[in-house]
């Protein structure tokens, strides 16, 4: 139980984070183009390459695996999950698993798209 309530903390505070930015790039640079988005998943992956890498490498045993759900699963999954999507192509990228790394990027990207479009038509028909 403890995980879930730091899970959820956690992604309080991203998802606050992700409203910061959202609420700036809109003020600095305008709503033409999705500005906020793009940083947020932008820093969201730096954010995890820096977080992963560090307690895969350098922070030894002694942080815990509710630390890690904070940070990452928490903090980065509230503020973007593009972190997490850009954390697992990596990881595949890196066993040599080229393919699966290309389909999970291409496949993530094409079949989120398509199933966005197919649930607004689906409440475009219900009007």
């Amino acid at each position: 139980m403890t995980a879930y309530l730091l899970v959820f903390l956690g992604a309080g505070i991203g998802g606050a984070m992700r409203h910061g930015v959202n609420t700036g790039c809109a003020r600095w640079c305008g709503l033409d183009f999705p500005w906020g988005t793009l940083t947020v998943n932008v820093a969201g992956s730096l954010a995890m390459g820096l977080i992963a890498g560090w307690l895969a490498f350098r922070a030894g045993e002694g942080w815990s695996q509710h630390a890690r759900l904070f940070l990452t699963t928490g903090i980065l999954g509230g503020f973007t999950t593009f972190s997490a999507y850009s954390l697992d192509a990596v990881l595949l990228w890196e066993r040599g698993q080229i393919a699966a790394a290309a389909f999970y990027v291409v496949g993530s990207v094409i079949l989120s798209i398509v199933a966005l479009a197919a649930g607004l038509a689906f409440v475009r028909t219900l009007a």
